[in-house]
């Protein structure tokens, strides 16, 4: 099977990197016209995918995989309608590709300009959520690039049922049917061969838990887009209002806590501790939240609900669980200082309604999303109107943060002249 598989992975590709080259000049109403097939074959086939998705949380129940994977593996109504939603809103996007974002003019009369092109070859690894199959077969292919997507082998019936959609969509906008190709086995292998692919994929995005993401950078031969994981913090300055405190950090805390958006350390200036956690330890205790709390902390919490003392391992922990940490700090300096030090580059928040704080703290704290008075789980591609995301990347280059269409793309310079030689 071995050599069997290998040879499957690099015809993968191979035709992957022929249909990126058709879809790197694809008129923009061919690609609309996917995606408006795509939303209504949603719609209408929506039963037949959600009796496929039903079989693949069937089985991992019965294999006791964990609640929170369970839920990013379940799929409803409101999902299906979800996915369709996002297919009209990335059709209804500009295209990037071909766009102009500046351009200038040198002394001696060539204009300089930057142009949006596809990256070509996009492969996305990814676990449990069966959704992400439409987000990257939609972003990509606006984008103009191919797509290699492998699903985990839990959600394997779920993303079959979606990837035939996504290739009737295509034949019928006349679009390469290899635009979009799914891994067809669960053998770990293939990934381990498509990583080697570097001369035919273009980029690896891996979306899922820290072992998953660290083992495919490991092995990658080509840039992976990627974060390891979302140890998210809320700052509750000295200034902040109390009620829409407690609101926000509820929210970003109990919303849904398996996610890389939840909130996971909760840092409280000194001064309105005595007022604010026992508020936070009767809300969110009520919720069944525990609490692991620093030594100032731990009394305002104990009485009301279920807290002991944090260790050093719990500063910096992702629980994606009903766990929260809580630290006391003395200023903002330190509070800076414990997100330089445990932070993930994922998200972080201030609440205040000090002006000068607020600028402050978007200038330093280092994250691919810095929030005002606003919950954690905005960090989201479709909260900050990108329609959809591939995933969100906490390693700078070339994205930070939630990747839309024109995070899929790069960007080559062009230069238009008239007969100008070097001297």
């Amino acid at each position: 099977m071995t050599k069997e598989l290998q040879a499957l992975m690099g015809k993968m590709a191979e035709e992957s990197a022929r249909a990126a080259k058709e879809l790197a000049k694809a008129e923009g109403r061919c690609k609309n016209n996917f995606l408006r097939d795509l939303a209504k074959l949603l719609r209408d086939r929506a039963g037949q995918v959600l009796k496929a998705n039903q079989r693949d949380v069937d089985a991992a129940l019965a294999s006791g995989l964990d609640a929170a994977r369970v839920d990013r593996l379940r799929m409803t109504e409101a999902t299906m309608e979800s996915m369709a939603q996002a297919c009209l809103e990335v059709m209804a996007q500009t295209d990037p590709v071909g766009e102009i974002e500046t351009m200038w003019q040198r002394p001696n009369g060539l204009r300089i300009g930057r142009m949006r092109v596809p990256l070509g070859v996009v492969m996305m690894i990814y676990e449990s959520r069966p959704n992400v199959t439409i987000e990257a077969a939609i972003l990509t292919l606006k984008a103009g690039n191919a797509a290699i997507l492998r699903g985990g082998s839990e959600a394997f019936h779920s993303n079959q049922s979606l990837a035939n959609l996504i290739t009737e969509a295509l034949r019928n906008a006349e679009l390469p049917e290899a635009a979009v190709q799914l891994v067809p086995v669960t053998d770990r292998e293939a990934v381990g061969y498509l990583l080697k692919l570097d001369e035919l994929i273009d980029v690896v995005i891996p979306r899922g838990g820290e072992s998953l993401i660290r083992a495919v950078a490991d092995q990658a031969t080509m840039p992976v887009l990627k974060h390891y994981k979302g140890v998210c913090h809320i700052y509750v300055d000295q200034n902040a209002d109390l009620d829409k405190a407690l609101d926000i950090v509820f929210n970003s805390k109990v919303q849904r806590c398996g996610v890389c958006n939840a909130l996971e350390c909760l840092l409280v200036h000194k001064d309105v501790a005595s007022m604010f956690l026992p508020k936070v330890a009767e809300r969110l205790g009520a919720a069944e939240v525990r609490f692991k709390a620093c030594p100032e902390s731990l009394p305002l919490l104990q009485s009301k609900a279920d807290a002991d003392t944090a260790d050093e391992g719990d500063w910096g922990r992702e629980f994606l669980a009903l766990t929260l940490a809580v630290r006391v700090v003395r200023d903002m300096d330190q509070a800076l200082e414990h997100i330089a030090l445990y932070g993930s580059n994922h998200t972080e928040a201030i609440l205040t309604r000090d002006h000068d704080r607020a600028m402050r703290f978007l200038r330093e704290a280092d994250a691919s999303l810095v929030l005002v008075n606003a919950s954690t789980r905005f960090n989201d591609g479709g909260q900050l109107g990108l329609g959809a995301e591939i995933g969100i990347s906490t390693s700078k280059l070339h994205a930070y943060g939630p990747m839309g269409v024109r995070e899929l793309t790069g960007v080559k310079f062009v230069g238009l002249g008239q007969g100008q030689i070097r001297e």
